[in-house]
């Protein structure tokens, strides 16, 4: 299977993508790489991924993302590795509309779990593709902002960012 690996600049740090022939397997911060690196070793495929200067799909979709159409990251294919369970978070965490949050509990029973929020909350914490698949949407029960993989600094700017580009009403 053939990889690709590229970096994008954002207001909130570098990031490192990789992509694959079904979609994007990961995409951290640059500083937050060693956390991706070890998911990808536990749960992926053995990687071999040719540098690239840009995945233009990709990097299309982040930069409207960033310049306040948050709906542009919906339509990206993503394929990260991991678990059944996982997956199905992931999957669900698309689902959490941008400017909205849902809390762990929301998520667990939006999957029909409602008991395994502490579960959700570890596959939340585990997803290598945050920015594309939500998590930074998952607040704690509580109302606060619980936690995010790569930090509650990025967590609040892009739930601001949303808010302020969300249409009221939506």
């Amino acid at each position: 299977m053939q990889y690709r690996q590229t970096r994008l600049l954002t207001p909130l740090g570098g990031m490192l993508a990789l992509w694959g022939e079904r979609g994007l397997l990961a995409l951290t911060w640059t500083d937050r790489q060693p956390d991706a690196d070890r998911h990808l070793l536990r749960h992926g495929p053995t990687v071999d991924a040719s540098e690239v200067e840009c995945i233009p799909e990709l990097s299309a979709a982040v930069a409207a993302y960033l310049d306040g159409d948050i709906a542009a990251l919906v339509a990206l294919p993503v394929n990260p590795p991991g678990t059944g369970f996982q997956r199905t978070v992931w999957a669900a965490l698309r689902e959490i509309p941008a400017g909205q949050t849902w809390s762990y509990g929301d998520l667990a029973r939006h999957i029909g779990r409602p008991t395994a929020f502490r579960a959700v909350a570890q596959a939340n914490g585990a997803n290598p593709v945050p920015l594309v698949i939500p998590c930074h949407r998952v607040i704690a029960g509580d109302g606060s902002l619980g936690g995010f993989s790569a930090g509650l600094d990025r967590k609040r700017w892009l739930l601001n960012h949303e808010k302020a580009w969300s249409a009221p009403g939506d």
